[in-house]
């Protein structure tokens, strides 16, 4: 008898008959599942969270893709780990829930390589349940390891136990650096129109626009703006996001960058001024006088 890698608990849903349906299944390698009304507000308790499930199942990545809409998540359902960094070059999320076996690269390398480009949370799932399975995944950058089979209600719960601590981490952070910030000394001007305020979490635009910054994306910035007009290297932008560069892949770097600008239009409208330059790293370009 095989047992599922997921099973859900009997729910009685006031107005709601019949299955939740997950939307349409994509022929691609990532599904995207919008929110749907099912549940009473009192217990969508994942209202807003961007989810991206990386499982090479199909017929279980719906289920988890469901179960977590009907808690009011933003979902998307991804194949491979491949996919998932194509995603994330054009889109942020807020938790990977990440399994470890998958076709091409397992889910213990992503998620090193997440915990060194990004702050999001990860939530990693395996049928490989010993107290050593486990400590190697936390050892490679997993917030929470959940062992198969496993109850969906369990999941939703980890989740949003998660995404609790990380808004009371980045709240707290932001506080340490942008009250005292807020009474220092101007930002420097870099020439750009571009400024960094509050302890470096927020980059203003000169429309007066502004966007709260991950720690990934502050200290890139931080490192371009001490050099307005002057090529920063690659290997210094890299050394300021892990303390292991030679285990560090370039190409994340390429996808924090290709995302910061992507979030940076969305927010303020305008294009930052960011040259990537061959074979010398990327340039803040001041502003032609």
């Amino acid at each position: 008898m095989i047992l599922p890698l997921f099973r859900r608990l009997p729910r009685i849903q006031p107005g709601r008959r019949g299955r939740a349906s997950c939307g349409r299944r994509a022929r691609g390698s990532a599904l995207e599942t919008k929110q749907e009304p099912p549940l009473a507000e009192a217990v969508r308790r994942l209202q807003g969270v961007r989810v991206w499930v990386v499982e090479d199942d199909p017929e279980w990545r719906a289920l988890v893709a469901e179960e977590l809409v009907l808690h009011g998540a933003v979902v998307r359902g991804i194949g491979s780990v491949e996919a998932l960094y194509r995603e994330l070059a054009v889109d942020a999320c807020d938790i990977v829930v990440l399994d470890v076996v998958l076709p091409g690269e397992d889910g213990l390398s992503a998620a090193r390589h997440l915990r060194r480009i990004g702050d999001m949370g990860i939530v990693m799932v395996s049928g490989r349940g010993s107290a050593a399975d486990m400590a190697q995944g936390l050892s490679a950058g997993a917030d929470c390891y959940l062992a198969k089979p496993l109850e969906l209600p369990v999941l939703v719960a980890a989740l949003h136990s998660l995404h609790r601590r990380m808004a009371a981490r980045a709240g707290s952070a932001y506080r340490e650096t942008a009250e005292p910030a807020r009474a220092a000394a101007p930002a420097p001007d870099t020439g750009t129109g571009w400024s960094l305020r509050a302890g470096g979490w927020e980059l203003c635009s000169p429309n007066g626009q502004s966007l709260a910054l991950s720690a990934a994306e502050r200290a890139v910035l931080q490192e371009l703006f001490r050099a307005p007009g002057s090529p920063v290297s690659r290997e210094r932008l890299i050394a300021a996001l892990t303390s292991t560069p030679h285990d560090f892949n370039p190409h994340r770097l390429e996808v924090l960058v290709h995302r910061l600008r992507t979030r940076v239009r969305d927010a303020t409208h305008l294009v930052l001024p960011l040259r990537a330059l061959r074979g010398a790293g990327y340039l803040l370009v001041p502003v032609q006088s």
